[in-house]
């Protein structure tokens, strides 16, 4: 038995309350940053899908894919610029992100998964109308002005309806969805969206039980940089105004509020690049991460 066999098996022996609580209901997961990084740790999380669509649960799987995008703009030297965290996009590079995101990447994901023994099927936000996306508008302030001003970062989209359809045909037949972010305006127009974001909404729509963001790091972090367990939205929204919260960790906790106030029964932030984070997760009294509860 291979060691990663065994660590599975491991983690499942205790795992039968845990197998019953999540028994036919739907996990998504979001997938990327460095826990997509090397082969092998992408053969082991589509190892940790499949197990758990062959156990009973319902996994869809959101990814990015930021680091395949850079190296691929790289190569056709094309500049890339970001504001506030989130790449402008215009004509050019949204064609690129589409090829990376929902070809290439999309694909090898899926395959990752397939490979171990469950059948997933790679789509994107645009197959099926899944994700009907509007023009991302956020207000800023200028430093020297204070006057507010919006951000323009191009055909930068989020999501303005999702229609869950194609995605429970493909539950309801035992496929495990793979959704590459990137949406469809009214007019046909291709947007760049956020993954996380991407991630929020479906949860939210599909009403899933679980939302496991794969980070870079454990989850959130006190003022003594000690992973907190459990938290309400509440208390998330109070670590915000205090300050504990902070930095990128703002978006995503932001996320998950916004995925649990349209039906998601809980959210959960952990470290990706821990092996069989996903699996400790759920099937493990203790948890891997953050969980944020209504």
């Amino acid at each position: 038995m291979s060691d990663a066999k065994q660590a599975q098996m491991e983690i499942l022996s205790g795992a039968l309350a845990h197998l019953k609580r999540y028994d036919d209901k739907i996990v998504v997961v979001k997938y990327g940053g460095h826990a997509m990084g090397e082969e092998e740790t992408a053969l082991r999380f589509g190892r940790d899908i499949a197990l758990l669509e062959q156990v009973g649960i319902n996994p869809v799987v959101v990814h990015g894919g930021g680091p395949q995008i850079n190296a691929m703009l790289k190569r056709l030297n094309v500049q890339s610029t970001f504001v506030q965290g989130l790449r402008v996009t215009d004509e050019q590079m949204v064609e690129v992100v589409e090829m990376v995101l929902a070809g290439t990447v999309n694909k090898q994901v899926a395959n990752a998964i397939t490979r171990a023994g469950a059948l997933a099927v790679g789509i994107s936000g645009k197959d099926g109308n899944l994700i009907r996306a509007r023009k991302l508008t956020r207000m800023v302030k200028d430093p020297g002005s204070n006057i507010e001003q919006v951000l323009d970062l191009g055909l930068v989209g989020e999501p303005e309806h999702v229609d869950t359809r194609v995605l429970k045909l493909l539950l309801s037949a035992d496929i495990v969805p793979v959704i590459a972010p990137v949406g469809v305006g009214p007019d046909g127009q291709t947007y760049n969206i956020n993954a996380d974001t991407v991630a929020g909404a479906i949860a939210g729509a599909l009403g899933a039980e679980r939302m496991l963001m794969l980070t870079d790091v454990p989850g959130v972090l006190n003022e003594k940089k000690e992973l907190i367990a459990e938290m309400t939205v509440g208390e998330v929204r109070a670590g915000i105004a205090n300050g504990m919260i902070s930095g990128g960790m703002i978006p995503k906790v932001e996320t998950c509020i916004y995925a649990i106030e349209r039906g998601l029964k809980g959210a959960v932030i952990l470290d990706g690049r821990t092996p069989h984070a996903v699996l400790r997760e759920l099937f493990t009294d203790g948890g891997a991460g953050t969980l944020i509860r209504a």
